[in-house]
């Protein structure tokens, strides 16, 4: 049986070998590794870092922990001094003469930008005539008003438009209502319907007339009316505003709004040229005052210029004659009753 078993074997042995090897050129042997099934080729390697694990989430600083930083706040530039401004209304030898009076008599001014100047006087002194051809209203006999650049008289249409007016003596179209006034005084400035409309809700809202603007101005108040005038000289944002006794009949709240809308006017390069039997607020509101008496300028110049060691109702008094005394009315002591 031991023979039988290694008779195939051997023979299969033999025939193998004398096949011929053909398939053994196309295929080579195995190695010894490839046997052993392991693999020749070297390992692959990734160029790419491994990221890093995390077994836990970094929190981040809470605010306390964060150093705190002071709001940035806004710097504003220094206002120039009123030396270093340019001038924005230039009044050069203007005179005014009614028959024999003489109202205005070479009145000189230098208003520069941004100032709140205000006009003194006592009553017949020439500031409403003044103020009168400084805003195109009443021609002058001799000299001449420049307002940015323009003059009055030879260009007054283009100087209209660069300044607001409140007269002295209101002559408004009192058969309008409040808006129906401002709409008129916004068109005839140039002004769209539409910029009119935000514009007369802005100033209605400042001056406190929002309840008004429906009426008739034939109905208003010495105040309000005031106020609606005031208005109309505001609404098309002119560089200059030139006003003749704003305060005059408006109540003490109301004027101190006034002022306060005026006074950022001005911080904004506005002038504004005031004139006011009022000393204190003079004194109070304005960088700049003229004293006029007679038609003259007596005195002209910042504040602290013009009064010195005195107060400016003092300085005013002094310059426009003095305080004369009560003499000979004893009899407005006796009492009539």
């Amino acid at each position: 049986m031991a023979e039988s078993a290694d008779t195939p074997a051997a023979e299969s042995t033999a025939d193998r070998g004398a096949a011929p090897r053909s398939t053994a050129q196309r295929a080579p042997a195995k190695t010894a590794a490839a046997a052993a099934g392991t693999s020749t080729r070297a390992p692959r390697t990734r160029t790419t870092a491994a990221k890093p694990r995390t077994t836990a989430r970094t929190k981040a600083p809470s605010p306390q922990a964060q150093p705190q930083q002071a709001p940035a706040v806004a710097v504003e530039a220094p206002a120039k001094p009123l030396a270093a401004r340019p001038t924005v209304l230039a009044i050069h030898g203007v005179h005014k003469r009614y028959g024999d009076i003489v109202a205005v008599d070479g009145v000189t001014l230098d208003i520069a930008e941004g100032s709140f100047y205000g006009i003194v006087g006592p009553n017949g002194a020439g500031k409403t005539t003044t103020l009168s051809i400084v805003t195109g209203l009443l021609r002058p006999d001799a000299g001449r008003v420049v307002v940015h650049g323009v003059d009055v008289w030879t260009e007054p249409v283009r100087a209209k438009h660069i300044v607001g007016v409140l007269p002295d003596k209101l002559r408004l179209f009192d058969r309008l209502t409040g808006a129906q006034f401002l709409r008129y005084a916004g068109t005839l400035r140039g002004l769209s319907a539409k910029t009119v409309r935000a514009r007369t809700t802005d100033l209605a809202a400042a001056f406190g007339i929002e309840d008004a603007l429906d009426r008739l101005v034939a109905d208003y108040s010495a105040g309000m009316t005031k106020k609606i005038a005031l208005a109309a000289a505001m609404i098309h944002s002119p560089r200059v505003l030139v006003l003749d006794e704003p305060f005059e009949s408006v109540d003490p709240v109301s004027a101190a709004n006034i002022i306060d809308i005026l006074q950022r006017y001005t911080a904004a390069g506005g002038t504004v040229v005031v004139s006011s039997h009022g000393m204190d607020m003079i004194q109070r509101v304005c960088d700049s005052v003229a004293i006029i008496v007679r038609g003259q300028v007596l005195a002209s110049g910042t504040i602290d210029e013009v009064r010195g060691e005195q107060t400016l109702e003092e300085r005013f008094v002094d310059l426009a004659g003095g305080r004369k005394a009560a003499e000979g009315m004893e009899w407005l002591h006796s009492f009539s009753d």
